[in-house]
């Protein structure tokens, strides 16, 4: 008998102690945490979603005392408010011009400013040549796709943000079969989630089976 199932809150942890390490983003790691030693006052983080940049950016923030602020939000319209040291997650998604003012301003006041970003700045089409320039000067680090060990960390750590124990069959069955994405785990862990509240059945490899094929 199906019931519906609630959009309850999930928790996502993002202390040290929580961000899993393989050699897809030791690199990225350590440089977050060798600030302020840094080549440069600014750093271009990029990866895949899901990858764990956000994860980095709280981590750098915690370190640096720097504040957080969404790509989008609408303070970067006015970036002379904002602090010296910062953090724009997302920041693909900030208005070119400011993002360049904040970028001026952050060198003018001696702050530091990291960024992460889907791809390179080389990659990503900016149109304001001045911020163009810029952003391919920084030094940048990636993040690559999981390997195995990593993948089934991730699994892991989305079904423990849920409150959900899987035994470890499940997580080697999906690990094997799966698209090799950190997105993708994200869509596994939520969708095999639903799927076990709307049944009332535990999430076994039978269930994991049925979501694989579903997604075809």
């Amino acid at each position: 008998m199906k019931q519906a199932a609630l959009d309850l809150p999930v928790e996502t942890r993002f202390g040290r102690g929580d961000f899993l390490v393989s050699d897809s983003n030791r690199a990225a790691l350590e440089l977050v945490e060798r600030w302020p030693k840094w080549p440069a006052r600014a750093l271009a983080l990029y990866g895949p979603p899901g990858s764990g940049k956000t994860h980095l950016a709280h981590l750098w923030c915690e370190r640096s005392g720097a504040a957080l602020i969404a790509g989008d939000a609408a303070a970067l319209e006015a970036p002379e408010a904002l602090p010296a040291v910062l953090a724009v997650d997302n920041a693909e998604r900030a208005p070119e011009r400011a993002l360049f003012h904040l970028y001026n301003l952050c060198f003018e006041r001696g702050g530091s400013l990291l960024l992460t970003l889907p791809a390179p700045p080389a990659a990503l089409g900016i149109r304001l040549a001045d911020l163009a320039s810029r952003l391919r000067s920084l030094p940048i680090v990636g993040i690559a796709p999981p390997d195995d060990a990593l993948l089934t960390a991730v699994l892991l750590k989305h079904f423990g943000d849920r409150g959900i124990a899987v035994a470890p069959q499940v997580v080697a069955f999906l690990t094997a079969r799966m698209e090799r994405s950190f997105a993708a785990a994200a869509t596994l862990t939520a969708r095999l989630d639903r799927l076990s509240l709307e049944s009332g059945r535990r999430i076994t490899v039978k269930t994991a089976r049925e979501v694989l094929a579903a997604e075809g």
